[in-house]
């Protein structure tokens, strides 16, 4: 099968098309698309900046919720992004923003597994302190804004 056969299958699918049917279905979808988004950055900036020292160790003991609130924002987010992309995947496929977008997200998802791997932990607070916690918190924040800046520029390009 070729590569804009398969892109016309997805496009095709009976939920794809029913995205473009219902009036506002789209528009519903890519709202909960921002508010996982939403939900992702706003925890996981949270989480670096205290990695980096920045908040006091009153937010300790928050940390894990945050992580946990974070990744229920990823998967609003990448569950609703698939979705969007469904509609129209010929032309995202081909879209640099879009592109530059998922090479982020793949990055900024592998800093924190191996934030986590390193400090031995699923716990992210072992990482307090340490040149690594604030290497990959710095390098998250510049990660995950950049993505949100790549998904905005996908309308225009």
């Amino acid at each position: 099968m070729q590569l804009s056969e398969s892109f016309q299958w997805i496009e095709a699918l009976p939920l794809v098309r029913l995205i473009v049917i219902i009036p506002g279905l789209y528009p519903a979808i890519s709202a909960l698309h921002i508010l996982g988004i939403a939900l992702l950055v706003g925890c996981i900036a949270t989480v670096d900046l205290r990695l980096l020292g920045v908040f006091t160790t009153k937010l300790d003991d928050a940390l894990p919720s945050l992580i946990r609130m974070a990744l229920t924002g990823f998967t609003v987010a990448a569950t609703t992004g698939m979705l969007l992309v469904s509609v129209r995947i010929g032309n995202y496929a081909f879209n640099p923003a879009f592109l530059t977008k998922m090479a982020l997200l793949l990055i900024a998802g592998t800093n924190a597994l191996v934030l986590r791997l390193r400090a031995g932990s699923a716990d992210v607070r072992h990482g307090l302190g340490t040149f690594r916690g604030r290497l990959a918190a710095a390098l998250s924040l510049a990660l995950w804004t950049s993505a949100v800046f790549s998904g905005r520029w996908i309308a225009f390009i």
